[in-house]
């Protein structure tokens, strides 16, 4: 037999839609629940995305195109994470938290030739409009029937188009490094930066953090008979990718429209959500919530990311019976670089400590923590990381793209340290504080201020000192009622100075009572702002 008798096996490309191939087989009956006003099937979510594909294809969409989305959590959403990127286009997600001009920057370096529009963002919309210069297509959304302003030509209302086009479409195969996603980072300097990643890079991802969220054999789970609502936004590293995970495991899914604390409350206990990640402050806003003092939380697992979980948040979830535990990455990651699932023989008291954790590295992840010239480091290093889902850089932005990857690692830019292979990050190498010849970490500062019983959050950010070059300043907001004894706080953190656990250095400058703290818009301290704000009110 001869090279060429010998049949040519099929080279199987990892593309997104190679994802559906188990879930139709197994769950085409499973639920997918939008708040109160849409449920589905696995299979009539399939058959919608078709419909999707067809109406994108009769507007003019080709592969290479770029589509992006304005909506709050939703179905569509979900039926947009698949039907874009199968057609072979991609799929731009809209930071809708993002200042208007920010939003029309994005639009415009994204080179989006259609818009799907949520009513409810119609006003900013129409302010960044005019400046666009790709958007060539506009299509309506809205869950309250709203008609779309005569100032805006509309080609067409989501549901509508839907409803006339087929169900099924002839997704092709492709070259599997086909962009699929690209959205835009919300760091507190300079313009957002895009990032972008691939259908291999997607489903490598699903397929692994699927393997560690299934591996432990009690806690910090995520199986088949789990019930799940992201509280991440869609718009922000594809929510985590979780919804892709979710997909091949076959669970229900919950999506929550907007973020209403007592409305998605009313969803874990109606639709028995077992399974969510957020950042700590949505956390807290649900925590604090009144309605959440008679609802029970004990069935609930909870992944928390975007910023470092305190052991006092996770010590009040653990009290109410919600298995927490933290996760690690970042949009330039995908996200997932590591998850803190609780070692099987880990002591009892030692458990909320690793709860807190960024944890250990998640299957085809390989972390360092090195010094300035990329040896490794025992104690806190810079964290670089290399796995084969990490964006290949910034869209159009040559040099940033370059000091992402220098020498071949990717920077994340967070000091970490390692105990027993599970990471824990110390502080952002731009948020460390230089106090007295010693670095003090912010994070960890942080956590011991909101260990008192009075504070709800803190931020600590470092103020110049002409003595010892900078020293450091906390920002806290009480509880609910809570009255802030600022030299009770003081006596508090000094406490552990005295201890020991922290250096003198670390004891804060000066407290600070504020009514909130300044985040991104995706829910992070931007300590930037808060610098800018308060070094200025100090001097």
């Amino acid at each position: 037999m001869t090279a060429s008798d010998v049949p040519q096996a099929y080279d199987y490309p990892l593309l997104i839609k190679q994802l559906w191939h188990g879930p139709l087989a197994t769950a085409g009956e499973q639920q997918i629940v939008y708040r109160d006003l849409r449920r589905m099937t696995y299979q009539e979510l399939y058959f919608r995305v078709g419909r999707l594909a067809n109406a994108l294809k009769a507007l003019g969409v080709r592969a290479g195109d770029t589509v992006a989305i304005m909506d709050w959590d939703s179905h569509r959403y979900l039926e947009c994470l698949y039907a874009i990127p199968m057609m072979g286009a991609t799929l731009m997600t809209v930071n809708i938290r993002l200042a208007p001009e920010q939003i029309r920057y994005t639009l415009d370096h994204s080179g989006a030739d259609i818009l799907l529009l949520n009513s409810e963002f119609v006003e900013i919309f129409e302010q960044v409009a005019k400046e666009l210069t790709d958007i060539r297509t506009v299509l309506w959304i809205s869950d309250r029937g709203d008609a779309p302003p005569a100032s805006l030509s509309i080609a067409g209302e989501y549901e509508e188009l839907l409803d006339v086009a087929q169900p099924e479409f002839n997704f092709l195969d492709f070259d599997e490094h086909t962009r699929a996603t690209t959205f835009y980072t919300t760091g507190t300097t300079g313009l957002p930066k895009g990032v972008y990643f691939s259908h291999r890079q997607l489903v490598l991802q699903t397929l692994s953090v699927m393997a560690a969220l299934a591996s432990p054999s009690s806690g910090q789970r995520f199986h088949r008979g789990d019930v799940y609502m992201p509280l991440t936004p869609m718009f922000h590293v594809h929510a985590w990718g979780l919804p892709y995970v979710a997909l091949q495991l076959g669970v229900k899914q919950v999506y929550p429209g907007r973020y209403v604390p007592e409305d998605i409350l009313s969803l874990i206990i109606s639709e028995e959500v077992t399974f969510s990640h957020c950042v700590p402050t949505i956390l807290q806003m649900l925590l604090t919530d009144p309605s959440a003092e008679h609802t029970d939380l004990s069935n609930w697992k909870v992944v928390i990311g975007g910023s470092a979980l305190s052991k006092s948040l996770a010590s009040e979830a653990v009290a109410r019976g919600i298995d927490i535990f933290g996760g690690y990455g970042m949009s330039e990651t995908g996200p997932v670089l590591a998850l803190a699932q609780i070692p099987e023989d880990l002591p009892p008291e030692e458990e909320i400590k690793f709860r807190c954790k960024a944890g250990s590295p998640i299957p085809l992840v390989h972390l360092r923590t090195v010094d300035a010239d990329m040896n490794d480091v025992e104690g806190d290093g810079e964290v670089v990381a290399r796995s084969p889902w990490l964006t290949q850089g910034y869209v159009n932005r040559p040099e940033a793209s370059e000091e992402l990857w220098r020498n071949g690692w990717l920077h994340t830019q967070d000091i970490g340290f390692r105990e027993r292979g599970f990471v824990k990050i110390s502080d952002r190498t731009k948020d460390v504080i230089k106090s007295g010849g010693e670095w003090i970490s912010s994070l960890q500062l942080e956590d011991l201020i909101s260990r008192h019983d009075s504070i709800a959050e803190v931020a600590v950010i470092a103020v110049p000192d002409k003595k010892w070059g900078e020293r450091p300043l906390a920002l806290v907001v009480g509880r609910k009622e809570a009255v802030i004894d600022t030299a009770e706080i003081m006596q508090h953190i000094a406490a552990f100075a005295e201890s020991g656990e922290i250096s003198r250095y670390a004891v804060p400058a000066k407290i600070v009572q504020i009514s909130e703290l300044a985040r991104t818009s995706v829910g992070k301290l931007d300590k930037k702002m808060l610098r800018d704000k308060y070094v200025r009110e100090i001097k």
